[in-house]
Order: C-alpha cells, then structure tokens, then sequence
C-alpha cells in the first residue's frame, strides 16, 4: 500500500482500496496460519527413539558446530578449526568412522581440546538444557 503513494504530501483517493484490503486480508491470512499450525501441533507424534536413531546415523557429525566453536575459542583460527572439523568429518562421511573418536585420534585437536571437552561437546543435553524453562514461559506453571 505505502507503494502506492507516491509523494507522502500528495494523497488521492486511487489507492484507499489497497490500503482498505491490507489489514483484513493480512489479518485473515494469519488466523488461517494459526489455524493450520495448531492442527499440526495437535496431531503431532513424536517418537524420540526414532529420533535418537537418525541422529546416531551420521556418526556424531551432529555435533561438527559445537567442536568448532570450542576450537576457535580455545584460540584456534576460524580457518583452521573448520580445517580441522572438515578434515575428521569427511572421514566419518566417506568411511563410516565415529566422528568422537576421529577428533581423539587427530594430534592436532587433542593438543588444542583435552579429551574430556571434546567429550562434552557431544553432550545432547546442552541442546535440551533449557526446555523446562521455555515451556513454563509458553504454558505456564504447570
């Protein structure tokens, strides 16, 4: 609607259409999304197992971001670390090695992350730590 003025000081009547359609359509079309996605939510089925299953796959991979992260800040350049992931990861993607044990094994991460943070950036409760508390924030006390 804003397009259709052409000069904020000069206004006619051409566009008052537009402008009259905007907030009911827009209005309309958002109840209709929140329809549609609490129907969803509703019928929703989770099936952790499955989940921890498919996770499993891709041998640790998973965690490549967390790995990275803990090598740039233990002073690693950005370059380098994502050499270092890149390197252990395409081992794990080529050969079906274990992502874990590929960092313990590679000389160049273990003299930069002892072992026991390189086991704790495989931790899947890091991911999960907070969601008590954002469920509380969504539905309340409980």
């Amino acid at each position: 609607a804003m397009e259709n003025v052409a000069l904020w000081h000069e206004r006619d009547i051409s566009h008052s259409s537009v402008e009259r359609m905007i907030g009911p359509d827009a209005t309309v079309t958002l109840d209709f999304a929140l329809s549609r996605l609490t129907s969803v939510i509703d019928r929703l089925l989770v099936y952790p197992d499955n989940m921890l299953k498919n996770m499993n796959k891709f041998r640790g991979l998973v965690h490549s971001q967390r790995v990275l992260l803990a090598l740039t800040q233990a002073g690693v350049s950005r370059e380098d670390a994502y050499r270092l992931v890149q390197r252990n990861a395409m081992k794990v993607w080529e050969q079906g090695a274990d992502f874990l044990e590929e960092l313990l094994a590679d000389k160049e991460v273990t003299a930069v992350l002892p072992e026991a943070d390189i086991r704790e950036k495989f931790d899947l409760g890091y991911h999960t730590k907070h969601v008590d508390t954002i469920f509380k924030r969504v539905f309340g006390e409980a």
